[in-house]
């Protein structure tokens, strides 16, 4: 049960009649792809947006979140509010996708309608409030109206090609759809949709495009007020439409710009989001250009240096700025908000139109995120962690509101313990559906903080090794250390005597580094015949695991040349093993497996279904709870001593690829392949008995435990080759194996027990 001969003292569990409450405090992140995944509440200001398998609800002026969780844990692809504001209606994707009502202020879901096969493009209420319309994917080629209060589907029809967007006519009486060579007019019959209980067939009709047939309609908005009658629609080809009633094209101008991809409409101006970050206002009358609009940050600046507002509005020729992507105007608070392709926010405030100011921005990764590391509560500025993902970039977050870390302009900080964000992308990322998947094998793929705090080791894709000081953010090595990408790096621990860096890469093999004779080449091991996935040291030994079963237990040893590491065991699992922890004594170690389980001492199942494997597992500072992540996109909980399950949370739409427990036993900090970062207060029950627990191993421990927390600001540090910036169901009823390892000191050897049991 051990992997030391001592006993350990293991604390009585806290009886729990229910699951242990863990509330989602903070999000970082979006994953909307166009102008359906984005829409704002005139009423109550909010800004809605999806991130994962939830709708982040954000209060701009306060930069307050709300949220709202998808219960079926599938991606919301697209949202909209009521008239009213009182509901929302949501899209998703995956297996029978459905349109779901919820209750804004409740949280709570209303209605659920079934009509779509693979996905839900786009969503829109009616403005009396009584149709909810909804669009498929491409391949799911439905148009649905739903009498959403009595659930039921009115009419519906069927597209030949790809929709993107639609849009109510002022008086409910039609909609409009626009997509790939598609603008089409939809009319509703209100006798045959209030009498008929049946499902009507959809009346479509589609719009004389003349010579524009053959180009992609992005977007589409009905006017407001005066313009009622007129409908507008933009085309990637940076082309401004605008349709009478009768669905004829009346008139059409080009834009300065390569590219146009989104669109909304007041009754006084048009806004078209285009490419390079531009916004270009229209008016609705004839279509004249009235304004030129501010853009945002440009990509590849060093944020850090970034204090001055003037800055924003002064960049040389050569800057690039990211595409805008999605964008909502708010005629109430005259807010208008943009969504960039480098996932970023911005609300800008737009009541003097030839002057507008930025009211709020948040500055996210904007591509999978691989990785996150905690600083201690000694580092500077404390209560910190960083991140790495696919866009290249490192990123330091951090959650105390006091901290005296230098705040820079596109952070916005209206509370002292809100979040902000300082970033930017090494490279231009698309608004394309799907364009993530080409950044998918490059970029940053794992982290590791010192000991002392002073360096900070990353490895890429390509296998190359990077060092950076954290207190001037300079590169001080970079080194070709792997074949492949580096899955692991780990240090060893202060009370060993040595400074050792230990490198694990999908080609099989692990380096030991001396970190003392400027990170140099101790030995090479190649014990393993596939991927490694985790490595952790001890006083005098190392353990790895990996894709290929083996657990393999190394000792070190002194010699002449210096530190050598014999292997002296090797286990062999029944499945492939995806990463290891530590716990803090040193007494176990808990590898997450493939088959759900978990084991150290004894197993137990670390998911909440039957399919799926453990992907991540981490072990909280003071040992008493585990926390994994399972290939079904849930996290999990345990009391490390009893196997019980006291969390459940879900969110991610992708699979979690990084989870940490924070050092003040206050927060778990989850990373995903969706870009997103979630921030999650635990209990305070929990934080009590973690923190009570690590004042009684205080007196017994030399190691200082490693320390959590969340937020960012913004300091940059400089790659070679690009920018990094330091910104700031439970079951039991599955049958699996026990697998009881312990070391018995004896005669200065140690010799491996196993025993291996099946339970039910």
């Amino acid at each position: 049960k051990q992997l030391s001969g001592e006993p350990s003292s293991v604390p009585a569990p806290v009886s729990l009649c229910t699951r242990t409450s863990v509330v989602l405090e903070k999000v970082l992140g979006i994953t909307a792809v166009g102008n359906s995944a984005l829409t704002c509440n005139s009423r109550t200001g909010l800004l809605a947006y999806p991130a994962g398998c939830l709708v982040v609800l954000l209060n701009p002026r306060k930069n307050h979140q709300g949220y709202i969780f998808n219960s079926s844990r599938k991606a919301v692809t697209t949202l909209a509010f009521s008239p009213d504001g009182k509901y929302m209606a949501t899209g998703e994707c995956g297996h029978k996708p459905a349109v779901r009502v919820w209750d804004v202020s409740e949280r709570l879901q209303v209605k659920e309608l079934q009509g779509h096969k693979f996905g839900v493009a786009c969503v829109a209420f009616s403005p009396n409030g009584k149709y909810i319309v909804s669009v498929g994917y491409e391949h799911d080629m439905m148009v649905n109206v739903w009498n959403w209060k009595k659930k039921q589907l009115v009419a519906a029809n069927k597209v030949s090609n790809k929709v993107t967007a639609v849009s109510f006519s002022d008086d409910s009486s039609y909609f409009v759809t626009a997509g790939n060579r598609h603008v089409k007019f939809w009319y509703l019959d209100p006798n045959k949709t209030s009498k008929d209980q049946s499902t009507a067939p959809l009346e479509g009709r589609p719009a004389r495009l003349k010579n524009l047939m053959n180009n992609f309609f992005r977007d589409v908005a009905c006017g407001r007020g005066q313009h009622s009658s007129s409908t507008f629609c933009i085309t990637s080809s940076a082309r401004l439409c605008k349709f009478t009633r009768d669905r004829l094209l009346d008139k059409w101008v080009k834009l300065q710009t390569s590219q146009a991809t989104c669109l909304s409409v007041t009754e006084d101006f048009i806004f078209c989001g285009c490419s390079d970050g531009t916004v270009q206002v229209f008016s609705p009358v004839n279509l004249n250009f009235l304004y030129p609009f501010p853009r945002p940050h440009s990509l590849r600046t060093d944020i850090a240096q970034m204090t001055d507002p003037s800055q924003l509005f002064s960049r040389t020729a050569e800057s690039v700025c990211p595409d805008t992507v999605a964008m909502t105007c708010d005629p109430t608070n005259h807010w208008l908000s943009c969504v960039y392709s480098d996932h970023s926010v911005y609300v800008w405030d737009i009541r003097e139109l030839q002057r507008p100011g930025k009211l709020y921005s948040a500055l996210y990764h904007s591509s999978s995120v691989w990785n996150l590391e905690v600083m201690g509560r000694d580092s500077s500025p404390p209560g910190s962690f960083l991140s790495c993902s696919s866009d290249n970039t490192i990123r330091l977050w951090n959650m105390d509101g006091h901290s005296a870390l230098h705040r820079n302009i596109l952070s916005h900080v209206r509370q002292p313990d809100s979040i902000t964000a300082a970033s930017g992308n090494a490279e231009k990322a698309g608004p394309e559906e799907g364009q993530q998947t080409d950044q998918i094998r490059m970029g940053i793929r794992v982290l590791r903080v010192s000991p002392d705090r002073r360096h900070l080791a990353s490895g890429d894709f390509k296998g190359i090794l990077r060092i950076h000081d954290l207190r001037t953010t300079e590169e001080i090595f970079n080194i070709k250390a792997h074949e492949s990408e580096i899955l692991c790096l780990e240090f060893s621990t202060p009370d060993t005597g040595l400074q050792l860096l230990a490198t694990a890469s999908r080609d099989r093999l692990i380096h030991i580094l001396d970190v003392g004779r400027d990170y140099s080449l101790v030995q090479t091991l190649q014990d393993h015949s596939s991927s490694i996935n985790a490595v952790r040291f001890g006083k005098v030994w190392m353990i790895s695991c990996g894709a290929d079963k083996n657990i393999c237990f190394y000792v070190a040893q002194q010699t002449r040349e210096g530190v050598e590491f014999t292997r002296k065991h090797c286990v062999v699992s029944k499945t492939t093993l995806n990463d290891m922890e530590v716990e803090p004594n040193r007494k176990c170690a808990a590898v997450g497996c493939k088959d759900r389980s978990i084991r150290y001492v004894t197993s137990y199942k670390g998911s909440q279904g039957r399919n799926g494997s453990i992907i991540k597992v981490h072990i909280d500072p003071s040992g008493l709870y585990i926390a994994t992540s399972c290939s079904d996109k849930n996290i999990s909980i345990f009391d490390f001593f009893s196997g019980e399950c006291v969390a459940t949370m879900f969110g991610h739409s992708e699979i979690i690829t990084g989870l940490k427990f924070s050092g003040d036993c206050k927060h778990l900090i989850t990373v995903s392949g969706d870009s997103c970062i979630f921030v999650w207060r635990l209990s305070p029950e929990m934080t009590i008995r973690m923190r009570q627990r690590l004042t009684d191993l205080k007196p017994r421990s030399s190691v200082p435990h490693r320390q959590n927390a969340p937020q960012q600001r913004a300091v940059k540090v400089r790659f070679s080759s690009f920018s990094m910036i330091l910104d700031s169901k439970f079951s039991c009823k599955v049958s699996v194996w026990k697998q009881k390892v312990g070391f018995f000191k004896k005669k200065k050897k140690y010799q491996l027990k196993t025993e291996m049991a099946s339970t039910t």
